[in-house]
């Protein structure tokens, strides 16, 4: 007899509910026709396709202070605690970047801990990442954290060939660690480890329905991160498992009970994917995207915490008490305190995102910055567009540069065909037929300006 059973998540009556248990399989699935590893990895598709869901309440949570410190020098406490002043004020009195997680193992982490917390700010919440005994349970919780993250891997890679054990040995042994977090007073938080290569019908489902089911049980929530260590999710409809994202947000939600609210996706970019998979697992059931500062993160970096502001934006049309301004102090204080390199094309924060080499894109420019410039760049980034004044540049890059310069200075524009422009022109188109190769720098067009203008 087929059975009908009226869904909680869709509201509909639903024929032959599915219920997957645990395959303990004795060989590892490790999807070898996907991921054959001495060629790039293939992309399948069913063409099973799932329902949108995107949550009323979508944010993000950041792992600056974690993932973002495995792959650079680290942070001192103090920057720690400046950068985590900034991300309070980036995302604003409603929680948009809802938490923030630490490490808690050496002394300069815990102290950047405790100084963030004594300053009292309900966003981002602190949280930590711990590794999963009692030892660790209870230094968070004397440390007034309440809620930890705890490794969950749930890939084959990783239960078979990295800890040795079945899947029935690593679920038994992941649920006996919830509890032990649970009994401590703490939420756990559930890193389930590569899961885009992991065989999400024979254990990512039934261990997810197992976490929902204590859940229930102990009152205490339990969230899911879905973390797609290595970059393998695609956000295309119609993908097979276990590489669609929403194939992932959608079993895990349907499958498995677990509340929007409760599901958080992780993804890395090592296929360029970062950004829309992280998109498509809002739009597809999962309230948060766990991100960090300028995609800073292991190999090619996490989801840029500035890409999802930028894209909660575009997607409900405001920017929910969000203060984008932030995103270029952020980006100048970790460049000048810490040394690093932001490269210079990135996106929002990149020396060079919303500079134009091109002479005709410079007249356009002169003409009005809509013509080439993504958005209003310095109303929303406090970065002005610019142009950079090369041979290619034209009278119109070198009269926008100058422009530019003179609005700094208080004084009146001048039109890109007038005699000082010309004159800067001249010099410049000089420079490069006397064998100049590279770019003129700010410094020397300065020079050349004050010159004329001094004539």
């Amino acid at each position: 007899m087929q059975e009908i059973r009226l869904s909680t998540k869709t509201n509909k009556l639903e024929q032959d509910p599915y219920t997957y248990t645990l395959q303990d399989a004795e060989h590892p699935e490790l999807f070898r026709e996907m991921f054959p590893y001495t060629e790039v990895p293939k992309i399948a598709f069913n063409y099973r396709r799932v329902p949108e869901n995107m949550p009323n309440d979508i944010f993000m949570t950041d792992t600056t202070f974690r993932d973002g410190q495995q792959s650079r020098a680290p942070y001192t406490t103090e920057q720690m605690v400046n950068i985590y002043k900034m991300l309070h004020e980036l995302g604003g009195p409603n929680g948009m970047i809802r938490q923030t997680e630490f490490f808690v193992y050496s002394k300069k982490d815990r102290l950047a801990l405790e100084k963030c917390m004594e300053l009292g700010y309900e966003f981002p919440e602190p949280t930590t990442w711990i590794r999963a005994n009692k030892k660790d349970f209870e230094l968070v919780k004397s440390i007034g954290v309440k809620e930890t993250g705890i490794l969950v891997s749930c890939s084959d890679y990783h239960i078979y060939q990295k800890m040795g054990l079945t899947r029935k040995q690593a679920l038994e042994k992941y649920l006996a660690v919830v509890s032990e977090c649970i009994e401590a007073g703490l939420r756990p938080r559930c890193h389930f480890e590569d899961i885009t290569r992991a065989d999400f019908y024979g254990f990512v489902v039934p261990f997810a329905k197992c976490l929902m089911e204590m859940s229930a049980d102990s009152g205490i929530p339990i969230k899911i991160r879905a973390c797609d260590t290595m970059g393998f999710g695609v956000p295309y409809s119609g993908a097979s498992m276990p590489r669609s994202v929403s194939g992932i947000i959608y079993g895990l939600q349907h499958y498995a009970g677990v509340p929007s609210e409760m599901l958080e996706w992780h993804g890395h970019n090592d296929f360029y994917k970062g950004v829309v998979n992280a998109t498509t697992a809002w739009m597809y059931g999962a309230s948060a995207v766990n991100c960090s500062l300028l995609g800073i993160g292991e190999r090619t970096g996490n989801v840029p915490l500035e890409a999802m502001v930028i894209e909660y934006a575009s997607l409900r049309g405001h920017l929910n008490g969000m203060n984008t301004k932030v995103i270029t102090e952020i980006a100048e204080y970790i460049s000048r305190e810490t040394g690093y390199d932001i490269p210079p094309m990135t996106p929002f924060v990149g020396e060079n995102f919303n500079l134009t080499r091109a002479g005709i894109h410079a007249d356009g420019m002169l003409k009005n910055h809509e013509i080439y410039n993504v958005f209003d760049t310095e109303v929303l980034l406090d970065r002005p567009p610019k142009v950079s004044v090369t041979n290619t540049s034209g009278i119109a890059g070198v009269g926008y540069w100058m422009n530019q310069y003179l609005k700094k200075k208080g004084l009146p524009t001048v039109d890109k065909n007038s005699e000082i422009v010309k004159k800067v022109y001249n010099w410049v188109m000089e420079q490069y037929d006397n064998g100049r190769i590279t770019m003129i720098s700010d410094e020397e067009l300065i020079e050349i300006t004050e010159s004329v203008l001094a004539e």
